[in-house]
C-alpha cells in the first residue's frame, strides 16, 4: 500500500486482509495494479437462439451453442407432452438424449426455464424433440 493506513486510540490495531496469488515461483504475490491477478477475458456467445412454437409432435432445431457458456432451455404454453433437449455430432442425422450419471437430463413435461446444458464441442448440435399429445408449446433455446 502506498500510503499509511492512521491506527486511532483506543486499541492501536486495524485488521487487514489481502489477495494474492502464486507468481510461479511458489511465493505469494499480493494484487496490486503492479500485480493484477491473472484472468483471461473470454467472449461473450454468439449463438442464435431457437426459438418458435408447435402445436403437435415434432422435431426443433438447430441450435449451434457457441463457447462454454450455459444453454437455457425455456418452454411456456399450455401442452400436454414430453420436451427432450437432444445432442448430435453429424447436423442432427442421429440425435442423443443428454444425460446425467445414465439418468435422462432435460426432459421435461410442464413449461420451465433453467440452464440444460454446457457445450464443449464445437461440431455439437442441440435439438427439441417434441412429443405433443395436446396444446401450444413456445419454445427457445439460448445462451
Amino acid at each position: 500500500m502506498s500510503d499509511p493506513i492512521p491506527l486511532q486510540a483506543p486499541g492501536g490495531l486495524a485488521p487487514l486482509a489481502a489477495s494474492g496469488f502464486d507468481d510461479g515461483t511458489g511465493h505469494l504475490a499480493p494484487v496490486s495494479a503492479a500485480s493484477p491477478l491473472p484472468v483471461t477475458a473470454v467472449a461473450s456467445s454468439t449463438s442464435v437462439p431457437l426459438d418458435g412454437t408447435l402445436t403437435g409432435s415434432g422435431l426443433a432445431g438447430p441450435f449451434e451453442p457457441s463457447g462454454l457458456d450455459p444453454v437455457y432451455c425455456t418452454l411456456a404454453g399450455e401442452f400436454t407432452g414430453t420436451v427432450r433437449v437432444m445432442r448430435s455430432l453429424d447436423g442432427g442425422a442421429t440425435l442423443h438424449p443428454l444425460t446425467a450419471s445414465g439418468l435422462r437430463w432435460a426432459e421435461f413435461g410442464r413449461p420451465a426455464c433453467e440452464p440444460a446444458w454446457i457445450e464443449g464441442e464445437q461440431v455439437a448440435s442441440l435439438w427439441l424433440d417434441c412429443t405433443l399429445a395436446s396444446g401450444t408449446l413456445a419454445y427457445r433455446l439460448a445462451q
